[in-house]
């Protein structure tokens, strides 16, 4: 792959909706990853013909931003806008029609990025849909789509985020703290906010309780899917050396082609959260231990690097493209 793999990026549109993207937020792997693409660091190619897939540059995130009408619910604007730049792009360029899309990918974190795809059917169920809200049930596919981690970076520092202690000096069974947002979340606090001291889940935490500590005080920490699959929660546990509980409905982790997400996780079905203590209590120590050490290893995978080192998030999902790349095939 690193010496094969060209990518070719679409230089039409202009910033701040293409070619930009946000580096300090809840989104912050889609801006980042659209940063670094931009660099012409890695993988890129300015020689279109030399390509093998070639990104389409929009952020869904930065295109809610500055064109959705807030209580409107109405994103017409946003996917005209799409319809439009792919357009431009087919009528420029060969490739989009040569291949209806399919060597074409996008990446987006935002929770509308399935929907807004949708506006271009060949986009939707052709193309490499590189996507945080990686949901079965909205469309997703995993034969031709990528799993991407939601990463948030709340003060836009990639530095510092990574560590935790030893096992031995986690006291706290399961944890979790969020508000409500969702049916699995509604379920999980009215199961278990305030009711156990060995799986403690808050609405909000305390005052003088941080956040960071909790996650690095337990053994294993709950991630419920929100309104959409995708949650930070996962990558956050990852960071902190805590063993992650999955708890989603059509939720396909990211890097699964390449990562056992068995051996360093836990997958709770909805129905089971009444069952979580006893779950997670059935753990020997000897299997949580090994867990919790390949929750180390895998950790440099989900890494952002200032610059991209071998394995890290940037190398995991442009290998997940690579991929899927493979599986296209095209006929004179």
């Amino acid at each position: 792959m690193e010496k094969l793999f060209k990518i070719y990026v679409y230089k039409e549109g202009d910033p701040p909706m293409f070619h930009d993207g946000p580096c300090k937020s809840i989104y912050s792997s889609e801006g980042r990853f659209i940063h670094e693409l931009e660099r012409g660091k890695s993988f890129t190619t300015t020689d279109p013909d030399e390509a093998l897939v070639y990104f389409l540059p929009f952020s869904v995130v930065m295109l809610v931003q500055y064109l959705y009408v807030p209580g409107s619910h109405e994103i017409d604007a946003i996917g005209n806008t799409v319809v439009d730049y792919i357009n431009v792009i087919a009528d420029k360029y060969p490739f989009w029609n040569r291949s209806l899309g399919a060597d074409h990918f996008i990446v987006s974190c935002h929770d509308w990025g399935p929907r807004t795809s949708s506006y271009v059917p060949h986009l939707f169920n052709n193309s490499i849909r590189v996507l945080c809200n990686a949901n079965t049930s909205e469309g997703f596919n995993p034969k031709k789509d990528a799993s991407f981690p939601e990463i948030h970076l709340r003060t836009g520092e990639i530095t510092g985020l990574v560590g935790g202690p030893s096992p031995s000096r986690r006291s706290i069974l399961a944890f979790f703290a969020g508000r409500l947002h969702g049916h699995i979340r509604r379920l999980l606090l009215e199961q278990w906010k305030d009711k156990d001291q060995d799986v403690q889940v808050h609405d909000q935490l305390r005052n003088g309780m941080s956040y960071d500590s909790m996650l690095k005080n337990n053994r294993f920490c709950l991630c419920p899917s929100g309104y959409e699959v995708a949650s930070p929660r996962i990558v956050e546990a990852i960071y902190a050396e805590c063993v992650p509980v999955l708890i989603s409905d059509g939720y396909v982790p990211p890097f699964s082609d390449v990562l056992n997400w068995k051996a360093f996780s836990i997958q709770v079905q909805v129905k089971d959260i009444p069952k979580i203590k006893d779950i997670l209590m059935g753990i020997s120590q000897r299997q949580y231990l090994r867990m919790q050490r390949r929750v180390k290893q895998v950790q440099r995978h989900f890494v952002l690097n200032g610059l991209p080192k071998r394995f890290d998030e940037f190398h995991m999902t442009i290998h997940s493209i690579w991929l899927r790349r493979l599986n296209i095939r095209f006929h004179d």
